[in-house]
């Protein structure tokens, strides 16, 4: 199952990010994605709000369920194992995180799930894959730049960039040695789903598809 998680990641290479989205919006906004062309997607955990929590378990309940053979689901902004096993019983199969908290990928690889946490620096980049994480998330990805710097010693780390990352340097980030990119708010923007919009969640995630 982890190699099978990790091959589509690789070759779907684009994420896009969920967050706040209620469960009936969530299903409708993977809807318009995997028409749009892209078939990952995370939603994430609101460490401010512990009542949200199984909420957003639902979410990717509902997902799995409603895109079964067609997305391929994670959960996002996973700190504590209590976030994980949530993520796991309600079937993500891979788990991003904004830090390098070894226990955390450790635990991951042991469920039998895909472990992305996330990193910065050369220091955390490097004991993220030590500790068993199958793609880095360079977080927040400052520039194409910066990830040219940080994959020139550590080219054997596979990298996700994310954070700054849209239309204009999508294709660029994947030009410099990045793995996939991850897109929150410029594919999932809450005006249209509000107003009902998801053509324009589909239009948006077929011009960043057709970049890469």
């Amino acid at each position: 199952m982890r190699s099978d998680v990790i091959k589509q990641i690789e070759q779907n290479k684009i994420i896009a990010i969920m967050r706040g989205i209620e469960t009936d919006d969530a299903v409708r906004v993977a809807e318009a994605l995997y028409k749009g062309g892209i078939k990952l997607v995370e939603v994430t955990f609101n460490q401010s709000d512990k009542n949200s929590f199984i909420q957003t378990a639902n979410a990717i309940k509902a997902i799995k369920t409603a895109m079964e053979g067609k997305m391929c689901v994670g959960a996002g902004t996973v700190i504590t194992v209590e976030q994980l096993q949530l993520a796991r019983d309600a079937g993500a199969e891979y788990i991003i995180s904004p830090d390098t908290d070894e226990d955390i990928i450790k635990k991951t690889v042991e469920m039998g799930l895909v472990s992305i946490p996330g990193a910065y620096t050369a220091t955390e980049a490097k004991k993220a894959y030590n500790a068993g994480a199958d793609f880095v998330k360079l977080f927040p990805c400052a520039s194409v730049s910066y990830l040219k710097a940080l994959k020139a010693p550590l080219s054997h780390i596979k990298y996700l960039a994310v954070g700054g990352v849209d239309l204009s340097n999508a294709k660029e980030y994947m030009q410099a040695g990045a793995s996939g990119i991850g897109v929150g708010s410029l594919l999932i923007n809450k005006d249209w789903i509000n107003a009902g919009k998801f053509d324009k969640i589909t239009e948006t995630a077929t011009a960043l598809a057709n970049q890469l």
